[in-house]
């Protein structure tokens, strides 16, 4: 399985969302490829956000060695399954999808297509944005799907 998570800049949630998710496949023995991206421009190249690896390290996880880079149409033929952190990186990629079977890869992360919120300008929601990504990359792997 290759999954890959998207946010709008690739350097808060889908990070956060692609360091869980490896931890929780490593942890399960599976053989799934993860990876992140963003449906903007801004960081390409640049590390996570600080606060969002001081908050993957106060549970373990290192995502400081990742680097943001823009979602591209090519995705869709690279991954399995791609989970959108909002509604708007949804509809975003889903700007960018060919057909049907690339528009049948794209899911909301949270269930209900709820969105994550963006802790960008927020320090106080990083805590709960861990804690909403990691309980739904845990279902996603407990439910191999």
């Amino acid at each position: 399985m290759k999954i890959l998570m998207v946010c709008l800049g690739n350097i808060c949630r889908s990070p956060l969302a692609e360091g869980i998710m490896r931890h929780l496949v490593q942890e399960k023995g599976l053989d799934w490829e993860i990876d992140s991206a963003g449906t903007g421009n801004w960081h390409i190249g640049h590390p996570p956000d600080h606060r969002a690896i001081k908050e993957a390290h106060r549970h373990r996880i290192d995502i400081s060695g990742l680097s943001a880079r823009q979602f591209q149409t090519a995705d869709f033929d690279a991954f399995d399954r791609i989970y959108v952190m909002d509604h708007n990186n949804h509809r975003d990629v889903l700007k960018k999808a060919r057909n049907a079977a690339d528009k049948a890869k794209v899911y909301h992360l949270l269930p209900d297509d709820q969105d994550v919120p963006d802790p960008w300008f927020d320090d106080a929601l990083f805590a709960p944005v861990f804690k909403l990504i990691y309980d739904a990359c845990k279902s996603i792997t407990d439910n191999k799907q």
